[in-house]
């Protein structure tokens, strides 16, 4: 049973269990299905990814509007893959979430 399934466990304690650290060019082919979505430094990437899980349409709109949930400019997806970077990730099905520390 994955942390996600575990009703014993409250939200934010599952996703924290499903979130890791990932070098770029493992997540590239996820960029190229489109659906990689950056989560902006600063922000909670669990508050993130449980206000999508919740369905929490005007906190989701509102990171979008304000460019804190975003889809990976291109020339971003470059630099990551010419320094190899490792993000944080979490997947919240379609979406992979990442994030720079």
């Amino acid at each position: 049973m994955s942390n996600l399934d575990d009703p014993s466990l409250d939200l934010e304690t599952r996703l924290n269990g499903q979130t890791g650290r990932i070098a770029w060019h493992e997540l590239q082919r996820y960029y190229a299905r489109g659906v990689v979505r950056e989560v902006a430094k600063g922000l909670d990437l669990i508050a993130v990814g449980g206000a999508i899980i919740d369905n929490n349409k005007a906190q989701v709109e509102a990171r979008i509007e304000g460019g804190q949930l975003s889809v990976p400019e291109d020339n971003r997806a470059l630099e990551w893959h010419e320094r190899d970077a490792d993000l944080w990730a979490l997947v919240i099905a379609p979406w992979v979430l990442v994030q720079e520390s």
